[in-house]
């Protein structure tokens, strides 16, 4: 066989995926919030694409399941979808006047005729009024005397608060200054970190004058602050409630045995009895072991909901998309018509063209991305039906195969889908893959068992025991099967461990000694 180079031309088939099909991928997983930052950014880079800043420009994005029969729906997703899509790039050619709201769908709320907020007077008005201060009480945007700098509130810190102590309590410049020092290096649970001889060093005095004055420091409030470690820490505490006597201080130095629920040891090391021994366990219990905690100011941030739903009217349930952080944009084609004029070279045009593909192609990815979430989450409502109404021990077991079947979708849409999406339902906000659970087959042949439902029975079961019947994973095997749930001991023991209950030896320990 001769080898020479050679030319040849052959076809074939592959599947590429293109920059705007990546992008309608990235923001199908994104949350309503990451979808907003993202779509700042392109904002700032593409000059045709503007947020729709008319006020009520869209219905929100929503469906309603039947009321006859909750737990099956409307008969396709298609069907039971009422939409109005909120970043219609189509709605900068409309003339003005002319909205999506001229179509009435029962859900918009309107208020009274001379009602501040609209009706006959009018809203400008009514801002006018306002604004004028004429009602005496010197509202108005100019006023001068209540400047915004006086409703700020700065949160105490705890070093603000245990700085405020020192400086009322300590007299002497150096001890002040060796307070400082060690305030400087308390952790946020109120902790010392360091060393004292270090202290001592870089201030260059006496170590036993760092001791005295930590003594000192010690004594401040809140109770436990510049502990060295959880003994020292719970003993500055009880010191403080003056109940550090020699059966408590024994109890402190052995909270290794209390961890391991060596009852009959620690009464025999403290010398007291088990009624006593409960007693100062409960004590222990009150204890706070990160006193410094209780000044922190980071605020929770709370969970957005993605998708919001409410029992409609005549039964079934109501479900739409979170209007309060879906963005809105739109292409501004009177921009686009001006500056395609004025171009004046090739590569101008080009620019152009390409930034209004990609704004077209956003706006399209936006209003996919919508209607593919209130899909997904319409259909987890449908077949979830029982445990919206009746609680956890009725979820059923559900996987993304299901939802995807049901919806005529890929799984791996389903699954980004409900990647990070939260749904505020009446009794939570839960997010979307807490929905997909394993299923544990039932022993008289009947439906599957969610195992999150038979992580909740268990749960109330150990719950309701009485202190002189306390329930062994076998028995509860056998009160789970007796409710027609065929599941393993080992099972039992995997979500009991899971959700952090001791077993039924420790279990019978504590509540024969009251803790």
């Amino acid at each position: 066989m001769a080898m020479s180079p050679r030319l040849d031309l052959r076809q074939g088939q592959s599947l590429v995926m293109t920059p705007q099909l990546q992008q309608a991928i990235k923001l199908l997983q994104l949350s309503n919030l990451e979808v907003a930052a993202y779509v700042e950014s392109e904002l700032e880079q593409n000059p045709l694409l503007e947020h729709e800043e008319a006020e009520g420009a869209g219905e929100p994005v929503s469906t309603e399941t039947e009321g006859a029969d909750p737990g099956v729906g409307n008969s396709s997703a298609a069907d039971e979808t009422r939409l109005l899509d909120p970043i219609d790039g189509a709605a900068a050619e409309r003339g003005e006047g002319e909205t999506p709201l001229d179509t009435d769908f029962g859900n918009l709320w309107m208020p009274e005729d001379g009602d501040a907020g609209g009706g006959g007077n009018g809203s400008g008005e009514a801002f006018a009024n306002w604004g004028s201060g004429g009602g005496g009480g010197g509202n108005g945007f100019d006023d001068s005397d209540n400047g915004i700098e006086q409703t700020l509130v700065r949160e105490t810190t705890l070093r603000d608060h245990l700085l405020g102590q020192l400086n009322v309590d300590i007299a002497d410049p150096v001890d002040r200054i060796i307070g400082a020092h060690l305030i400087d290096l308390l952790d946020d649970a109120g902790y010392l970190t360091g060393e004292l001889a270090g202290v001592a060093a870089k201030l260059d005095c006496d170590v036993t004058r760092v001791e005295a004055s930590l003594a000192h420091l010690q004594r401040l409030d809140p109770p436990g602050v510049f502990a060295r470690d959880l003994k020292e820490c719970l003993a500055l505490q009880l010191r403080d409630r003056n109940r550090f006597d020699p059966a408590m201080q024994a109890l402190v130095e052995n909270l290794a045995l209390l961890a391991k629920r060596d009852m009959a040891a620690l009464a025999r090391i403290c010398g007291v009895d088990a009624e006593d021994l409960a007693q100062m366990v409960t004590e222990i219990k009150a204890l706070n072991p990160k006193p410094g905690l209780v000044f922190d100011a980071g605020v929770a941030q709370p969970v957005v909901p993605d998708v919001l739903m409410r029992p409609a009217q005549g039964g079934g349930w109501h479900v739409e998309l979170n209007q309060d952080t879906l963005p809105r944009v739109l292409v501004n084609t009177r921009y686009y018509a001006k500056v395609t004029k004025e171009a004046k070279n090739k590569e101008e045009k080009e620019f152009i063209a390409e930034r209004f593909h990609s704004a077209n192609w956003l706006v399209k990815s936006l209003h996919q991305r919508a209607q593919t979430i209130l899909k997904v989450a319409t259909e987890i409502v449908r077949q979830q039906d029982a445990f919206f109404r009746r609680g956890v021990r009725y979820l059923r077991p559900l996987v993304l195969r299901d939802i995807a079947t049901a919806i005529s979708m890929h799984e791996s849409t389903v699954s980004r889908v409900t990647t990070n999406k939260f749904l505020s339902a009446p009794h939570g906000v839960y997010e979307l893959k807490y929905f997909f659970t394993s299923s544990i087959s039932s022993s008289d042949g009947g439906e599957a068992h969610s195992a999150e439902a038979v992580r909740f029975r268990i749960k109330a079961l150990v719950d309701a025991e009485a202190p002189d019947d306390v329930l062994s994973d076998d028995k509860l095997v056998d009160i789970l099967k007796a409710e027609g749930i065929d599941i393993a001991r080992r099972t039992v023991a995997k979500y009991r461990e899971a959700l952090r209950i001791a077993s039924s030896v420790q279990r019978r320990r504590e509540k024969s000694l009251g803790i």
